[in-house]
């Protein structure tokens, strides 16, 4: 189990902290949502979970093979939706390295996609995962 308290600190801030590291996390409303957007948003924050989650699997599932993904890349876009507002989309693209052998990708690939953010989110939000040469 892992504890993470947050306070918030007005004008639609949000202070979190990681209880294992003592990391922090400034969090902001968006500008379309009354913020300031100075900050990852709460959505935003879950968006760079699933992207990070996806390469972080990747990563763990190369070493069990000595496979190297060091410079793997990725980027997210998240499309939100109303009534309820939520996210709506997220469009997923991942940049494995060159070299990487076609049997040793498509294994990479199938684990990363089954990461547990990816498990974890509801089926109402329509995924894009690509995984570009």
């Amino acid at each position: 189990m892992v504890r993470i308290e947050a306070t918030y600190e007005g004008d639609l801030r949000c202070v979190a902290v990681h209880g294992p590291s003592g990391a922090k996390i400034i969090t902001d409303a968006p500008v379309d949502n009354h913020g300031k957007g100075e900050s990852f948003s709460p959505t935003d924050l879950l968006a760079t979970s699933m992207l990070t989650c996806i390469m972080t699997i990747i990563g763990i599932r190369a070493e069990s093979r000595e496979i190297n993904v060091e410079g793997m890349v990725g980027s997210v876009n998240k499309i939100m939706a109303t009534n309820p507002r939520r996210i709506g989309r997220l469009e997923i693209e991942i940049k494995l390295p060159d070299g990487i052998e076609i049997d040793d990708k498509a294994w990479l690939i199938s684990e990363g996609c089954n990461c547990p953010v990816c498990a974890s989110v509801s089926d109402s939000m329509d995924l894009d995962i690509t995984f570009s040469d």
